[in-house]
């Protein structure tokens, strides 16, 4: 084999390390580009072994795949009868040169090295070189979560000469699109992988000029069952629960209040739960929107029940003033066959019903002192009344307590809340499916 170095000295069998010829040839001969021709070409193609890890709190991903050079360099060409190629491992890539691709955006990189460092080199008769090696990338993914969680993210990595600018070496893809392969067992448990693609531009920096930048785009479509398990359904689950009070007496107020308490902060703990999970972006995500307006729901229905508590604090108040204004303006005195010495008053403690029962009813005659019996203190009272005026008052009575006991907004109340919450499932997951 033969290599031509640029100062013009012969290095003659290179596997030897040049020790025939000047050090300083060889070590030009070995690490630097020829600059005085065109831009050497350096084809990539690349096989995904694993896509790790998806991070959405931190916006990245973390990749595993074989990463593979192909170029030619005159001065490793070598005489071969059979025409087969040579491997190398690790040790040889430090003696020769090779392209310093490295990972825009990354954040962590590593060449596996287990059990040895897991490089190839293969330098075949006529200087062509395949340079090979296995490494892990954690890059840098833009991920835009305003419809998380039913959104598709697409994450990029991208490869670029960190020296060389396009006029000393043009990076390619080797096989255009058929150059990245993948292999069919890669799963994630979040989302499903739809598409993987190929793509290059160049990349200017102001200080040094254009290079060459290759691009591997995959596209991610999150699944949604997780989320409707952990997220939606409870979300869902609380809100309906909070429309239990709407039927629970007015008056039972120890029920009603624990159970509009409890459904708020189990929302609040939902909420939480979620965002513990995200970044903390500056927009509104699709998740927050359902869960905002479950909570808003949520919220109103313990609003809703103050709203009728107090209604009936202040009706109640209003038949109370007008029950005893009533009782002290029909109420006479009772003698019920006791002397004048002893009748009894009415004092206004008997409910409006009470009252209003005692209005067909007819006064005895009064039975004089010397007929009273011993056991005054009982008193009895003889009253007439007809049956079917007794039948309308009971109905009368049993009407107004149902009244009562059912306020006017707990009947809206059941219709509007469940009305209001669907028409908002519908438009919600119109928009976002």
């Amino acid at each position: 084999m033969h290599g031509i170095c640029r100062r013009g000295h012969i290095a003659v069998g290179w596997r030897r390390w040049c020790n025939s010829i000047d050090k300083h040839s060889c070590i030009c001969c070995r690490h630097v580009l020829s600059f005085a021709g065109p831009a050497i070409p350096v084809g990539v193609d690349v096989q995904v072994e694993s896509l790790d890890s998806i991070s959405e709190v931190d916006m990245d991903f973390t990749i595993t795949l074989y990463l593979r050079h192909y170029w030619k360099d005159e001065r490793l060409s070598f005489a071969s009868t059979t025409n087969k190629s040579m491997t190398f491992d690790g040790r040889l890539v430090k003696k020769i040169w090779v392209p310093d691709v490295f990972f825009v955006h990354s954040k962590r990189s590593f060449i596996h090295d287990t059990t040895t460092e897991n490089i190839m080199l293969r330098v075949f008769p006529d200087g062509h070189v395949l340079y090979s090696l296995r490494v892990t990338v954690t890059a840098a993914c833009n991920m835009d979560f305003s419809r998380f969680p039913l959104d598709s993210q697409t994450c990029t990595l991208e490869l670029e000469s960190y020296a060389y600018t396009d006029e000393d070496l043009m990076l390619y893809w080797k096989s255009g699109d058929e150059s990245l392969s993948i292999d069919d067992k890669i799963s994630l448990s979040q989302f499903l992988i739809q598409k993987f693609h190929t793509t290059s531009r160049l990349a200017f920096y102001s200080s040094t000029g254009w290079y060459n930048r290759l691009y591997i785009n995959f596209t991610l479509h999150r699944h949604i069952f997780f989320f409707l398990l952990q997220t939606y359904f409870p979300a869902t689950l609380m809100v309906m629960l909070s429309w239990v009070s709407f039927w629970i007496d007015r008056r039972a107020v120890p029920a009603r209040v624990s159970l509009g308490i409890t459904t708020v902060l189990t929302m609040s703990t939902i909420i939480t739960g979620v965002n513990a999970s995200m970044p903390r972006v500056s927009y509104i995500k699709a998740v927050d929107i359902y869960l905002w307006v479950s909570f808003v729901f949520v919220f109103l229905s313990v609003l809703e029940y103050a709203a009728v508590n107090y209604l009936t604090t202040v009706q109640e108040r209003r038949e109370r003033k007008l029950r005893d204004r009533a009782v002290r303006e029909q109420s006479l005195p009772c003698t019920c066959g006791m002397s004048h010495t002893r009748t009894m008053m009415l004092d206004g403690t008997y409910s409006e019903a009470d009252t209003n029962s005692l209005a067909g009813y007819t006064e005895a005659p009064m039975v004089p002192e010397d007929v009273v019996p011993e056991k005054q203190e009982h008193m009895v009272v003889h009253l007439s009344m007809s049956s079917e005026s007794t039948i309308t008052k009971k109905k009368g009575i049993r009407a107004l307590r149902i009244m009562q006991n059912t306020h006017a907004i707990d009947k809206y109340s059941r219709m509007i809340f469940p009305g209001a919450y669907i028409i908002f499932n519908i438009i919600y997951w119109s928009v976002y499916c």
